[in-house]
């Protein structure tokens, strides 16, 4: 899908550095991003803030007349419009993979004004959108006077033995002033000796590097509001994913009967066909000559043995006869027989899964098998299957020369789509050089 829900990935690439994350981090792009985001939070947030209470009063407070509802779709209408600003900046800043939320859409598929301003103000949506822009302004105070003090203060402190001799120089005072009295300046208190010095550029240092910890910190709580309230809804990314799955199903399906359709118009309904001509030939030449009569009808039986021995595989290629009787040991361990190459399957299974889950993890490892026969070069292979709570495990190896991926429309790609389609999940490690294991987990549905 097009998002984890509520995870922010940063574009940091996490790799492996000499300098530690707590003296780099002052210094790296991710922090002065969120850094940047903390700083425009409080002016969005005021707008934003000021435009939804003020509409929404209004809008409620004239509900009594028509007049407040257009006023309330207004405001909501705003609110999706700033969504829409902090998603963008989200992605910007903060680096999250956010979907953006269902459109609005009348039931029905009504059209016009009417049906579009009853449909706003009942999205969920919308009023998720409205109650994110009163929270962030409390949030966006205390995330930018927090920020913003603490970066300021720390580097005015860390720098300050390079801009000390401007206190005596240009401002009249030994050195930046901790405390003091005006009505007395005995009990003024200046840093400005080397020891003091020191120690206020060490305590600024420190401040600089807890600072980025902190500014992250707020940013996860940033990342959060905005999962939360401004993506979609869980039940909707439920029913798009549902959307996608059944489009997997129905192209597989699809598929699946032209790949019969050709198996049949291609092998044995074309033997059938010349069985035919055959046959009749032989009938001609029954009386003139039946000798050669009997060498067709010789012939054609030897026909009728390969029509028949298709027509079997592309039954078993439907679905095979053993694993309906004998369920998914069996079958597997007749589709390791016939593999080119050498496979040990072993299969531990307290009970038989549901007949059509018991269907994909046959053809799962069908594929597999041939994929290994086809590409890997490999010389020995392992199949085995097995229960997880409620869950169907599948496990391939080979020590074949490895590379293989679900990337770039392959034949794993095609697996793993069909796989997700019954909400069921392929990993492929495949390092160059091999060995290579496919683990496929399929629910139960006992």
């Amino acid at each position: 899908m097009a998002m984890d829900y509520g995870r922010a990935e940063t574009r940091d690439a996490r790799r492996p550095h000499r300098v530690p994350a707590v003296l780099r981090a002052p210094l790296e792009g991710r922090t002065w991003r969120e850094f940047l985001h903390h700083l425009l939070s409080l002016p969005i947030a005021v707008v934003a803030f000021s435009y939804a209470v003020t509409m929404t009063t209004a809008g409620v407070g004239m509900l009594i007349t028509f007049v407040g509802v257009p006023v309330l779709a207004a405001a909501l209408v705003g609110v999706r419009a700033v969504g829409a600003v902090e998603r963008a900046r989200a992605r910007a800043l903060l680096g999250m993979e956010i979907s953006e939320p269902e459109p609005v859409r009348a039931r029905n598929g009504r059209r016009g004004l009417l049906p579009w301003t009853g449909a706003l103000l009942k999205s969920g949506v919308s009023w998720r959108h409205l109650l994110y822009s009163v929270l962030l302004l409390p949030w966006s105070i205390a995330t930018f006077t927090v920020s913003l003090v603490m970066w300021s203060v720390g580097w005015m402190l860390f720098l300050y033995p390079a801009y000390w001799w401007m206190y005596p120089t240009w401002w009249g005072q030994p050195g930046m002033q901790l405390y003091g009295d005006d009505s007395t300046h005995n009990a003024d208190f200046f840093l400005d000796n080397p020891f003091e010095i020191g120690v206020t550029c060490a305590a600024g240092l420190l401040v600089v590097l807890a600072t980025p910890w902190v500014i992250r910190g707020l940013a996860y709580g940033d990342r959060l509001l905005v999962a939360g309230l401004l993506g979609p809804s869980r039940l909707a990314e439920r029913v798009w994913e549902l959307e996608e799955d059944r489009g997997v199903v129905v192209d597989t399906a699809a598929a699946d009967l032209r790949r019969i359709e050709r198996d049949l118009h291609d092998g044995a309904q074309a033997r059938l066909v010349a069985l035919a001509m055959d046959l009749g030939l032989a009938k001609e030449k029954l009386e003139e000559d039946p000798e050669a009569a009997a060498r067709m009808v010789d012939e054609a039986h030897g026909e009728v043995k390969l029509a028949l021995q298709e027509l079997r595989d592309l039954a078993r290629g439907i679905h095979p006869a053993i694993l309906t009787d004998r369920g998914l040991g069996p079958a597997l361990s007749a589709l390791a027989a016939r593999c080119t190459v050498a496979v040990r399957a072993e299969v531990d299974l307290p009970a038989r899964p549901a007949a059509a889950i018991e269907g994909i993890a046959y053809f799962t490892v069908s594929e597999l098998l041939q994929n290994i026969s086809k590409h890997s070069e490999a010389r020995n292979a392992r199949v085995d299957v097995w229960r997880s709570a409620d869950r169907l495990m599948l496990q391939v190896w080979d020590d074949g020369k490895g590379g293989a991926t679900t990337t770039g429309g392959s034949g794993l790609a095609g697996l793993a789509e069909r796989l997700g389609s019954v909400d069921g999940l392929l990993v492929v490690h495949s390092p160059q050089g091999g060995p290579t294991t496919v683990t496929a987990e399929l629910p139960w549905r006992g």
